[in-house]
């Protein structure tokens, strides 16, 4: 039997995200080009807000490639071993773009501080026109993810889409130092921009990182209330009680509920599961849920079956 075949699957764990794979190729290939750029640039003008930059579009490269594999592998289909299929690795490549973003902001933090004790002479003109082309370049990359992100939903291309806004911001903060110092001779403002540069980076990285960090651990996705659903099922005919439920989410839009139910023993328990699920999917968007039915006088449920018991005799 072929190993994509082996189960049965009515929601396929799979993305198609054709539009997301478009988007990042052609940001790819600008981002390559432009960081080769902007490194020589920096070296050339010794400026650090340039520098800065350049280390930031080279981690873009980084990120970028990882989501592409993540794309890639998303398409890949559920089989024996992999049963949800790909899509955590979107998390994961998110979670590592988060913490590269991070790790690039100290770096820049470190060597902002070093220009502070240790001023050096900068290029005007050879930093100014870089930043120039930098800016460009960063906001047409930026309207491109922006547009793929609203079009579909995808962590990997927010977290790209992160890297170019403190792109864009950076390009700006360079022009802007490259004025001041320009104009008032300060070389002090190449250190104190690259630092504004590096605390939005860090923000940013941060967001995504938490962000990857409550998908990998299974906690329920900040839109839902738990409690609610629990009640919207009691509402169910037939059911009793609800307990031992989980909500989780397998990607950014992969979501997956399982509870077990004590059901009514005059009800269809059948009925029970498709009423549970027709809800599930119509209130809350929710399409794979595994919904348990039990009984509490066949299922021992220890302390908390026998308090079911005791309040269902109270009431009956």
């Amino acid at each position: 039997m072929s190993p994509t075949l082996y189960d049965f699957h009515h929601l396929p764990h799979v993305k198609r995200q054709s539009e997301s794979k478009k988007a990042l190729w052609v940001t790819l290939l600008l981002t390559v080009f432009f960081t080769a750029v902007e490194i020589i640039g920096g070296l050339i003008s010794n400026s650090l807000a340039l520098l800065s930059d350049s280390a930031h579009m080279a981690s873009d490269v980084l990120a970028l490639g990882l989501s592409m594999v993540a794309l890639y592998m998303a398409t890949r289909p559920p089989n024996h071993r992999f049963t949800f299929g790909f899509l955590r690795f979107e998390i994961i490549t998110s979670f590592l773009n988060g913490l590269t973003l991070a790790v690039i902001a100290l770096w820049i933090l470190w060597e902002g501080i070093q220009r502070f004790i240790h001023p050096e002479p900068i290029r005007f003109s050879l930093m100014l026109g870089i930043a120039a082309i930098g800016l460009i370049v960063n906001l047409t990359l930026t309207i491109v993810l922006s547009r793929s992100t609203k079009e579909e939903d995808n962590l990997n291309v927010q977290s790209a889409l992160w890297h170019f806004i403190g792109d864009l911001i950076s390009s700006i903060g360079v022009i802007v130092s490259a004025l001041l110092i320009y104009f008032t001779g300060w070389t002090i403002f190449d250190p104190i921009i690259s630092l504004v540069i590096a605390a939005i980076i860090f923000t940013g990285g941060a967001k995504i990182m938490r962000e990857s960090y409550l998908i990998l651990m299974e906690a329920v996705p900040e839109q839902f209330d738990l409690e609610q659903i629990r009640a919207d099922i009691l509402e169910i005919e037939g059911v009793e009680d609800v307990h031992d439920m989980h909500l989780w989410a397998i990607s950014t839009d992969h979501y997956s509920l399982s509870a077990h139910v004590f059901v009514n023993e005059h009800i269809q328990p059948l009925c029970v599961i498709l009423a549970v699920n027709e809800m599930l999917k119509e209130k809350y968007g929710i399409e794979h849920a595994t919904i348990q039915v039990e009984h509490a006088m066949l299922h021992d449920h220890g302390s908390y079956g026998q308090a079911f018991l005791k309040k269902r005799a109270s009431h009956s």
